[in-house]
Parts: C-alpha cells; sequence; structure tokens
C-alpha cells in the first residue's frame, strides 16, 4: 500500500501512545516526532463505533462525534478493561454508554447490540485496542511511505503482568510485533532527558526526577535517576527507574465523573425520578469533560442541558466548585508520590528530586499544578506537550532499539510488586524483589518435604507479604517424573526471569534427575487497584507479625526434616548406639515435634527464639549419632 524506500523497513521502529483517551504514534528520525493524521492531527480518540455486525465503522474523531446518537455500539476507555475481570471493571459500568460482561475466565467484554440473529456480540478489549493501534501503524506507513511492522508500547507504570501481555495480545492483532513494553513515565522522562539536557547544558552528575503521569484513565508517579557521561551533548547515558507507585484507576475521567455527579444529582433534585439511558449518560459526558477542559483556562463556563419533555438543566460550573469535586482525587496522587519517594530514598543518597515533570492531558488542571508544585516543592517542568511527551519518549527508546543511533541510552525500569512462590507451609519466598531493576533474574534453590515425591508443584505469587495466603496467585505450576528420592535429597533450582517489558518466565529443574520446565506466567486477569493499595498497606502494617509467622513457618518445614532424618539413624543404629545418647537425642525429638506440632495448631502461640534454640540443641545433640552412623557405613564398605 505504501512506496518502497531506500531505507530498509526492518530499521523503523515506532513509538505508540496507547491512551485511555487519546492515542499517538511517533517516530525518531532522528528527532522524535508526532506522526498527524491525513488532516494534521497528532492525536486519535481511543474510541471505536461498531455496526450492527460487529464490525468498526467509525474509528477516532468520527466515533467520538456519533457517540451519543450511538452510545452502545460506541466504545472508549477500553484501556481500563484491558487484562481485567468483569469484578475489577464493576465501578466503571456506571460510567460507560455500552454493555460489559463476563467472557472467557470471567475477563471483561464489551457486549455489543445484538445483531438479526439477536444474539449480542462479544468484543475483547484487545480486540478493541487492536483497531486503535492498526489505524495508526497505517497512518504511520502512509507518512513515512515505508512499512512499520515493529513499535514500541506504553502502558502506565503499575500496569500489572495480565495488562501487559493484554497490551502485547492488542499488538499482535494489530500486525505489530511489539519489542519493547516500557512505563508511560518512563518513556516521558526518556523525552524530558533530551529537553532538561539542553536546558541544563548537560554534565555528568546524576539528576533524580520525578514524573507525575495523570492521564485520562490512569495515574503513575516515578522517580528516576538520569545519568549523562561527562561533557555529552548527546542523550543520557540511562534513565533508571528508582521506584513507582500509583493508581490504575484514577485519571481524568474520574475528574469528570464528579462532574457528572454533580450534575445528576442536581437534576434529581430539581426534576425528580430522571432516567438517564444510554445517550443522556454519553452526552453527560461530554458535557463534563468539555466543562473541565474550559475550566482550566476560565474562571467560569455555562452548562445548558436539554433532558427532554420541556426539561432543560442550566447552570454556571466555577473553578472553585470543580476543585472542590476534584481534590479528594488529586490528594491521592500525592499520597502515592509520597509512597514512591519513601522507596527510592535509599538509593537517592540523601540527593533531592531536582525536576518534576507533568504528564498527561490532566496535568493541566490549574490545581493539579499547584498541589504538585507545593508538594515537591518547585516549579514542574511543562516545557513540552503533556499529551505528546510520552509517545515522543517511546520514539526515542524505539531508535535506541532499532540500532539506528550511536547514543545507546540504557533504560532500567523496575518490577513494581515482589515475586516469589510459595513454600512448605504457606510461605511466600521472595526471589524478585519490589523496585528490582528489569531485565531481572533470579536463582534458588529448593527440595521436596515428603518421600519419593515424584512432582512438584510450584506456586508462583506477587505480592509484598510473608504469607502466600495474603498474596497475589500468578500461576500454578508442576514438574513431574522425579524419580522417587527421599525428602530433602532433590536438588530442585527455580529461576525467575522478568524481561525488558516485564513479563515474568519461570525454570525449574531438578538437578540430579535433568527434569526440567519452562512457562511464561500469563495471569487470566490483574489486580484491582483496591488489592494494589492492600497489598501496599498490609505489607506494612502487618510486616512484624509476618516476618514472625514467616519464620515459625520456615522452622516448623526445616524442624520437621531433621527430626525425620535424626529418627531414621536411631532406628538403624539400634543397639550401636550408647543409651544415654539415644535417650538424649529422643528426648529433644519429641521436644521438638512438641514445638511443630503447637507451631501446626496456632503458629502466634509459638516463641521463635525457642524453637529455633531446641532445633540447635538436637542438632548438637545428634552429632554423635551421625559420627558412629559414619563409623558403621565405613566398616561395612570395609
Amino acid at each position: 500500500m505504501c512506496a518502497d524506500s531506500a531505507e530498509p523497513a526492518a530499521q523503523i521502529i515506532l513509538g505508540i501512545d496507547l491512551g485511555t483517551t487519546n492515542s499517538l504514534v511517533a517516530v525518531a528520525d532522528p528527532t522524535p516526532r508526532i506522526i498527524p493524521d491525513e488532516r494534521g492531527r497528532a492525536m486519535l480518540p481511543s474510541v471505536v463505533r461498531f455496526d450492527e455486525n460487529a464490525r468498526p465503522v467509525e474509528l477516532g474523531y468520527e466515533a467520538r462525534g456519533s457517540a451519543i446518537a450511538h452510545p452502545q455500539s460506541t466504545v472508549s476507555s477500553v484501556k481500563r478493561l484491558m487484562g481485567r475481570t468483569l469484578a475489577d471493571a464493576e465501578q466503571d459500568l456506571a460510567y460507560v454508554s455500552y454493555r460489559v460482561v463476563a467472557g472467557e475466565n470471567d475477563s471483561a467484554r464489551v457486549a455489543l447490540p445484538s445483531g438479526s440473529d439477536g444474539a449480542a456480540t462479544l468484543v475483547s478489549p484487545q480486540e478493541v485496542s487492536a483497531i486503535i493501534l492498526r489505524r495508526l501503524r497505517l497512518q504511520a506507513e502512509a507518512a513515512l511511505k515505508v512499512q512499520c511492522p515493529r513499535a514500541v508500547v506504553t502502558v502506565p507504570a503499575y500496569f500489572d503482568d495480565a495488562q501487559r501481555q493484554a497490551t502485547r495480545e492488542a499488538g499482535r492483532l494489530a500486525g505489530l510485533d511489539v519489542v519493547r513494553i516500557i512505563n508511560e513515565p518512563t518513556a516521558a522522562a526518556l523525552a524530558y532527558g533530551l529537553g532538561m539536557r539542553h536546558a541544563s547544558g548537560g554534565g555528568a552528575k546524576p539528576q533524580t526526577i520525578a514524573v507525575y503521569d495523570l492521564g485520562g484513565g490512569t495515574f503513575d508517579v516515578s522517580i528516576l535517576r538520569i545519568t549523562r557521561a561527562p561533557g555529552s551533548e548527546t542523550v543520557a547515558d540511562y534513565f533508571q527507574v528508582l521506584s513507582t507507585a500509583g493508581d490504575t484507576h484514577l485519571g481524568g475521567d474520574d475528574f469528570d465523573r464528579q462532574i457528572i455527579g454533580l450534575f445528576t444529582r442536581e437534576i434529581t433534585d430539581r426534576f425528580g425520578d430522571v432516567s438517564f439511558p444510554p445517550r443522556t449518560r454519553q452526552a453527560l459526558g461530554q458535557f463534563a469533560e468539555a466543562a473541565k477542559v474550559k475550566l482550566s483556562d476560565q474562571e467560569r463556563v455555562g452548562v445548558k442541558i436539554d433532558l427532554g419533555e420541556g426539561r432543560t438543566y442550566e447552570r454556571t460550573l466555577t473553578r472553585d466548585e470543580l476543585e472542590a469535586l476534584v481534590t479528594p482525587l488529586v490528594e491521592q496522587t500525592l499520597a502515592a508520590c509520597a509512597r514512591a519517594l519513601r522507596d527510592a530514598r535509599r538509593q537517592m543518597e540523601g540527593d533531592p528530586v531536582s525536576a518534576v515533570v507533568l504528564v498527561g492531558g490532566a496535568t493541566r488542571t490549574p490545581l493539579v499544578r499547584r498541589r504538585v508544585r507545593e508538594f515537591f516543592g518547585i516549579e514542574p517542568y511543562t516545557a513540552l506537550d503533556p499529551d505528546q511527551v510520552v509517545a515522543l519518549g517511546a520514539a526515542v527508546q524505539a531508535r535506541v532499539l532499532s540500532g539506528q543511533t550511536a547514543d545507546a541510552s540504557l533504560l532500567l525500569d523496575v518490577v513494581p510488586l515482589s515475586l516469589g512462590i510459595e513454600t512448605v507451609g504457606g510461605a511466600m519466598a521472595k526471589l524478585v524483589m519490589r523496585n528490582s531493576t528489569v531485565p531481572a533474574r533470579a536463582r534458588e534453590m529448593f527440595s521436596t518435604s515428603v518421600d519419593n515425591q515424584t512432582g512438584v508443584k510450584l506456586h508462583v505469587l506477587q505480592g509484598e507479604r510473608e504469607m502466600a495466603a495474603d498474596c497475589r496467585s500468578l500461576a500454578r505450576l508442576e514438574l513431574s517424573g522425579i524419580p522417587p528420592m527421599p525428602a530433602g535429597i532433590p536438588k530442585l533450582e527455580v529461576v525467575f526471569s522478568v524481561d525488558a517489558s516485564g513479563v515474568l518466565t519461570v525454570e525449574a529443574a531438578e538437578l540430579r534427575s535433568g527434569k526440567r520446565l519452562s512457562a511464561q506466567v500469563v495471569p487470566n486477569h490483574g489486580l484491582t487497584q483496591a488489592e494494589v493499595d492492600r497489598i501496599e498497606r498490609d505489607s506494612l502494617t502487618h510486616a512484624k507479625a509476618d516476618m514472625r509467622q514467616h519464620r515459625v513457618t520456615d522452622l516448623v518445614a526445616n524442624a520437621r526434616l531433621d527430626a525425620h532424618w535424626i529418627q531414621r539413624q536411631l532406628d538403624k543404629l539400634g543397639a550401636e548406639l550408647p543409651a544415654e545418647v539415644r535417650a538424649d537425642v529422643e528426648s529433644r525429638i519429641a521436644t521438638l515435634r512438641g514445638f511443630i506440632d503447637r507451631a501446626q495448631a496456632d503458629w502466634a502461640s509459638i516463641d521463635a527464639n525457642a524453637f529455633n534454640a531446641a532445633k540447635d540443641a538436637l542438632d548438637r545433640a545428634s552429632v554423635r549419632v551421625h559420627e558412629i552412623s559414619i563409623t558403621r557405613s565405613l566398616r561395612d564398605e570395609g
């Protein structure tokens, strides 16, 4: 469809910001720039309208313009459904004009109006997103006159594994090879790094910045360290994410919903019970968004809504009223900023945040800019268009990955929540810690706890608590075919690998037999924001008790194995073991088993120090048993 280019198509990698409200595509050739559509428009509204046969018929501005006339078949803000269950999306349903139902694995699906056969058609969020991505790809190919099959796509920093995988799937459906998924604040840092380089004149001293990204549907904040080569006038050496925090359920759409809530309350007070069919909800949403945008530049705006049947709702909305409505939401974002700063403090080495960059259209709100300035104590940096900066940064990273630049900037993102496996007794063994730089790789050795065990189940977890029951289950895998061996003899090596896009691969191998498994962990759905908040809050609130429970659980597992093996030696040695040694060891085994039984009944009743002392006492007392057993083995062999 496009003319050939002298430049090989394989060298071009696009940068795409797949946004909740608007999406953009960019390229760095070599300067990063947005690729507009044929009418010169930089942004593509993330809105798709389907016909009665579930075929997309309008996209972008056209779909958004006809949304009031076709409310149930026009899909917007679908990014909030990516990788989510129906339960996850529950609080959004009152604000969308289309139906959302449960699909496979309880995943959220858009239910389009019934066709001629009377059956509703279900469309996945990935399919809707793919339509948007495909349009952006074709838009870029038409402008660049070359095929562009590869892209770097951005996601909110707090997107979990399921949401990132859903984004990758959408790219594949759009005919794109998603070569890298990067966090939106990190992409913004890449673009702003270029801008601040020129502003600061270069220099070798590392710079710590905060990226505050408040988009249409999500919020996240990242604390980053930017290091430049001495005297360099090129791109920074590397961008390292020190910490990240956020809310996948908070954005400009929620500002709109506060306004919608005000309108609907007043309409109900004035006119009594008024139905709000899909068309009316769509209109209310557009009026609310328009009012919010105007109040960024004006002190007041007039609103007039025709409700039909001779009823008209009319009022003036002031900036002060808007700020009163959205202040709680803005304060939630600042609480996340405080968490991110706390997590990054050790790596900041006492250096203050030297710059704050604002990303996302909602950061144009005067209240947001004022509160961010007050919170960080410095004027936010807004040199680049907050709507375009993420796509520009994605294009910078895309150029680096394509090998078209010698200015190799190194992008170091982080794992947002710890990853690990469940151990005997239900403890969480963390392999990859929260805020570890990706790509990340961790290796740990385990063994079996039961004699003649031929299979090992691996329960992969995500979270900050010490016990598996308090963490999020990601996957359950099984390594089978292990030859029968006594407990504790198999050598099980577990390796976690998190790639640059944040996708986890789990490998396990029993080293004595050579049995192996490898699996990419792709959850059916992701964390709700309430769960993310709970994970972080509970990890702090219950830290001391969790550590104690984890210690007792580990002691139970290790003590049971010790008692098992020492008892076997006692049984084998029989009369060869002096009576006083046997009595002492058996007494200590009984004491240790008493701790084990009480711990299983109520771990909180156990003094972990006393438990550990009993285990150590048995280990010391059993030295004579091991000596006699070794002597016997040598004699038998002789």
